[in-house]
Parts: C-alpha cells; sequence; structure tokens
C-alpha cells in the first residue's frame, strides 16, 4: 500500500517526469502535507531514531565543557550567544546549559541561548525540557535571526537531514540520478541526462566500474557558509557532530530508517528518516572558503573521551545500585565505543573558528 507522500510524488513524476534525488529527499522530511518532520516527533525510543543526547545526559554534558573551554580560549568574550541549529527535543542543550551554568556562572549569567527550531511542535516539547532555562531562550526559523555577537554553537545531527544531489557512472559519464517510475508504476532509481563538472569528482573518477554512485551536497555547504560567514565576522566556535566520513569518495549513503530499522530509500517515502552521510572534507572545505580556521576532526569516540567522559561517568554513577551504574557503562559504550551499534567511530566531530586556537581535545594547530 503506497504512502500518501508516495502517491503524491507518483502524480508529480507522471506530470514532470522523474525526481531529482534532492527534490525526493526534500519531499520525504518537509512536504507540508506529508513530510516526515512535519507529521511526527521522531525523537527519542518510541520514535524511529534515538539521537547522541537521548542516551544519555553524558553526551550534552560533554559539550558543554568544550564550549566553556573554547569560550575561555577565546578569552572571556560578552554579548555571547550560545545557539544550536536542529535541538531535537531540547535535550542536548539543556544539559550543556547545566554544564555552563556549573562550570563558568559569568558566561550563563551573560549570555543569551538560542535555538533554531521551524517546527512549533518540536518548540513546545523543547520548551518543556529546557525547563528553568526556557525563559532565557529565544526561538528562530533561520541561523541568519540570531542577534549579531560572539557565537557558541552546537549542532547534532543537522547537516545529514540536508538533502544531497546523486551522481551514477554510465558509459557516458556520470549523471544525475533520479527517482523515476518502472512499468508496475513503483518508484524506481534512474540515470538521468544532467551530467556534473569532473572537477567536482575524486581524482579516480575515470576508472571505477558503471553503477558507482557519487554524492554532493550544495545545501550543506550553503549552510556551513552561512554559519562560517557569521562567526569570521563576529568571532565564535562551532561544533558540527554528524555520522559521515573524513574523506571525500565514492559510494551511496542515502538510507532510511524506520522503527529504529534500516527501510529500502524509497519505499516508504514521508513515513521513514531518509538520510545520508556527511563528507567532512568537504563541509571544513567550505568552512575555510568563508573565513574560518579548523580546530580540528575527530572520531566521537575520541572527542568523548578526550574530555573525560569515562572520568564523568564514573562520578555519575557514585553511590548508584549495580543496575545504573551498568546502564551509563553501556550508555557510554554507545557514545564512544566502536562496532556495531556504536557511535564513536561512525560519528565524526569538527570544530571550527574565527581564530587558530588550540582547543582540547583537537590536535595543537600548526
Amino acid at each position: 500500500m503506497p504512502t500518501p507522500l508516495a502517491r503524491k510524488i507518483k502524480a508529480l513524476i507522471h506530470t514532470n517526469g522523474p525526481i531529482s534525488i534532492t527534490d525526493y529527499f526534500a519531499l520525504c522530511l518537509a512536504d507540508p502535507d506529508y513530510g516526515y518532520y512535519r507529521t511526527r516527533d521522531p525523537f527519542g525510543r518510541a520514535g524511529d531514531f534515538v539521537t547522541a543526547p537521548e542516551i544519555s545526559q553524558l553526551f550534552g554534558e560533554m559539550l558543554g565543557i568544550f564550549l566553556v573551554h573554547a569560550w575561555q580560549k577565546h578569552g572571556g568574550p560578552e554579548r555571547v550567544r550560545i545557539a544550536e541549529i536542529g535541538p531535537g527535543r531540547g535535550t542536548m542543550m539543556s544539559d550543556m546549559l547545566r554544564v555552563v551554568a556549573k562550570l563558568a556562572p559569568q558566561l550563563y549569567e551573560s549570555a543569551t541561548f538560542h535555538l533554531v527550531e521551524t517546527s512549533s511542535r518540536l518548540r513546545e516539547i523543547q520548551q518543556e525540557t529546557l525547563g528553568l532555562h526556557a525563559g532565557r531562550v529565544s526561538w528562530h526559523d533561520s541561523f541568519e535571526e540570531l542577534p549579531d555577537g560572539f557565537v557558541l554553537l552546537a549542532a547534532n545531527e543537522l547537516f545529514d537531514a540536508i538533502p544531497i544531489r546523486q551522481f551514477v557512472k554510465t558509459p557516458t559519464g556520470f549523471r544525475e540520478r533520479l527517482v523515476g517510475l518502472d512499468a508496475e508504476d513503483e518508484l524506481t532509481f534512474a540515470a538521468g541526462v544532467a551530467g556534473i563538472d569532473p572537477a567536482l569528482l575524486p581524482d579516480n573518477h575515470k576508472t571505477v566500474a558503471n553503477g558507482t554512485i557519487f554524492e554532493i551536497a550544495p545545501a550543506r555547504e550553503a549552510v556551513m557558509a552561512t554559519i562560517g560567514e557569521r562567526i569570521a565576522r563576529f568571532g565564535g566556535t562551532a561544533l558540527i557532530i554528524d555520522y559521515g566520513h573524513f574523506v571525500s569518495g565514492f559510494g551511496d549513503t542515502l538510507q532510511a530508517v524506520l522503527k529504529h530499522d534500516f527501510d529500502p530509500p524509497l519505499a516508504h517515502p514521508g513515513e521513514a528518516d531518509l538520510t545520508s552521510h556527511v563528507d567532512f572534507e568537504r563541509l571544513a572545505a567550505a568552512a575555510a572558503a568563508s573565513g574560518l580556521h579548523i580546530h580540528g576532526m575527530l572520531h566521537q569516540g575520541d572527542f568523548l573521551v578526550g574530555l573525560g567522559i569515562g572520568e564523568r561517568a564514573s562520578a555519575l554513577g557514585r553511590n548508584r545500585d549495580e543496575a545504573a551504574q551498568q546502564q551509563i557503562l553501556n550508555d557510554v559504550a554507545r557514545l564512544a565505543g566502536s562496532g556495531a551499534g556504536r557511535m564513536g567511530d561512525l560519528f565524526k566531530v569538527l570544530a571550527v573558528g574565527s581564530e587558530p586556537l588550540a582547543l582540547f581535545p583537537f590536535r595543537q594547530p600548526d
């Protein structure tokens, strides 16, 4: 039984022909009537996926420690904007602010807090989650709405939900990958006529096999450029966390998640979350092109361990019963460990800022 959005997409294709992966991606997530983020709360154990802040308070606490450290390294500026783009249920911001208030009361009292969120339903959930902090928070529809001033920004699983373009290798070169209809009127992938500038492809693009997929995400790079230009102008540091790869390459990473399990990307449009892996090499290049310095890139596990998640977990487990202590250990393993179902290797952390600072736990700048 096709989903309501599948019927809508089929009608579009019947009328106008196949659509790009970019358009399919955007419709699946943001269609005003049937888009995934318009119709449901996907976060948490009752949703389709669990993000790191929902696994344990330790995740947001480590980010809070990093933001305080960055603020200190920048010289403790005033008029600070602490911001998050795509804040989910507000859990990460709540955990970050608790740590900021404890470690740097001066920063907490003088800063303003900002969430970039377009969903009115999620804004209500965030307000509830933030509790006592909520009265200090301003909500915005876009990052450009933030008031002027130095910014400390965190974005977790933001870029994976921004649409990509895909190109497939054919006997006549790389052609844009589209979504069309097969003989049974079912959604299917197809190759279009539009090509890609070879300069954008990895060096070995002539030798890869037909059917090889190359992904590029101009929309992600545009968002990174917007963030970068703002930070370059007013000062600050941004922390970007997402799943992806450090080095650009080939491969099809378009994926759907439905009820905590993978789902074919064309199977349930509007009912499954649609994402793809983030190319951190190109994201860092976009940040550098906008005038930022790259503090560094790390696996999430190395980042969290470097900031002391193990020591904080021990403190959190003190005087708790054995079951609670074991749960804390399990959560740390899931966030910082490697292997199946663990986020330590798959997720990457990119830190960029207005000054060439040595920010721990990233490598010292040359």
